[in-house]
């Protein structure tokens, strides 16, 4: 026997349209201008204008993925250098999205994760649960990105939201 039921009354309604959650948005950031344009447009667009929740996450490469080469004692060394160098940008790129929200009257969770950026903002979609990825486009070419690889590339392919890839815009020539 099938079963029917009368539509909330509009006093429920509103009060089951406001319990559900907000949108969440993530938003890669890394220390190119590409990046910081799509971090505006989320901000502009999505945070400001919807309400929405903004998590900007940036992906820290680890050292060791950035140095393989020399003797064990000559690495170490270098490995301790480009661990200093890999926190100290990491910490000018969160340094750089905190203030563009600020200066946007906008609430952002900024988060620094070590990793490789692709796997890092596909995880950050699952752990927030997010609507949206918002991402930056560097313009590279098919050559180029077969070489270079394109985080938004995958992250468009193995996202488990929707994602929305930035481009900055060009001068007129």
């Amino acid at each position: 026997m099938a079963e029917t039921r009368a539509a909330p009354a509009p006093a429920a309604a509103a009060a089951e349209e406001c319990s559900r959650k907000k949108t969440v948005v993530v938003v890669g950031v890394d220390d190119s201008d590409h990046s910081y344009s799509a971090l505006e447009w989320a901000v502009r667009h999505v945070a400001a204008a919807a309400g929405a929740e903004l998590v900007v996450v940036h992906g820290k490469p680890s050292a060791s993925s950035v140095v393989s080469f020399g003797s064990p004692a000559a690495a170490g060394d270098v490995v301790n250098f480009v661990e200093a160098d890999l926190r100290k940008r990491a910490e000018d790129v969160a340094d750089r999205a905190r203030r563009l929200c600020i200066a946007n009257s906008v609430h952002g969770l900024i988060e620094v994760i070590e990793g490789e950026p692709r796997y890092v903002l596909c995880n950050a979609v699952e752990k927030h649960g997010a609507d949206l990825l918002v991402v930056g486009s560097h313009g590279y070419g098919a050559i180029m990105r077969a070489f270079l690889g394109s985080v938004s590339d995958y992250c468009a392919h193995h996202a488990r939201c929707s994602v929305m890839i930035v481009k900055q815009n060009k001068p007129k020539k």
